[in-house]
């Protein structure tokens, strides 16, 4: 499941259609989720998170009709669509009312382009969070049972700090699970959208698939 990046703000599904055209090939149903968005719909990150929630337990309610594997679903996303892949599994309060809450919004293994995980103080979006984050923010509410998770990241991000990858990763193994950092040198937000990062970062995504027995070699 791929969301798209945007700040919440906008952004379109188009984004990872290369990626989501890849894993078709590889016999992986891919999704391209659609949520709402400031721009479009004058909404909130907060029902950002609300429709990527709901996708997943779309996808869940559903997965014998859609001949899915609901133990196995990838979330995956850049920027604001990376924070919306990590918060649904870290964000038990943010739902919408119309969702059955007893389907699992979780993911099962996370692919982080660039992704926004500290949503405190000092990181991206508390001006429009604000006291909130102490509930979205991923950074802010890693727990046991944390799915396995590959992380890219540009060292020169402007938004994304390599310390706070680098304490992502941490927090994740001190609770038992599994975080692979990859860091671009000089590339900075959004480098995974342009060649040749594109295809370096969808072979290190397949390596870690494959390492968790999601893709065959």
């Amino acid at each position: 499941m791929f969301f798209f990046g945007g700040g919440w703000n906008g952004g379109t599904t188009k984004q990872f259609e290369p990626h989501a055209l890849h894993y078709v090939a590889k016999d992986f149903i891919a999704v391209l989720v659609d949520y709402r968005v400031k721009t479009r719909h004058n909404t909130t990150p907060f029902e950002s998170l609300k429709d990527a929630k709901s996708a997943i337990r779309y996808l869940r309610k559903n997965a014998q009709k859609l001949r899915i594997d609901a133990n196995r679903i990838v979330g995956s996303g850049g920027s604001a669509g990376g924070h919306l892949a990590a918060a649904c599994f870290t964000n038990e309060s943010i739902n919408e009312p119309t969702d059955d809450v007893a389907i699992s919004a979780k993911p099962n293994a996370l692919v982080l382009f660039n992704p926004v995980i500290d949503n405190g103080k000092d990181g991206y979006g508390f001006e429009r969070i604000g006291e909130r984050y102490v509930e979205f923010s991923p950074m802010h509410n890693i727990q046991k049972g944390f799915p396995p998770t590959i992380f890219f990241l540009g060292t020169n991000d402007n938004l994304i700090p390599v310390e706070t990858a680098q304490k992502f990763k941490k927090k994740i193994e001190e609770v038992g699970s599994r975080c692979d950092l990859f860091l671009f040198e000089n590339q900075g937000h959004g480098f995974f959208n342009k060649e040749p990062f594109l295809s370096e970062t969808i072979l290190k995504a397949d390596a870690f698939l494959q390492s968790i027995d999601y893709l065959k070699p």
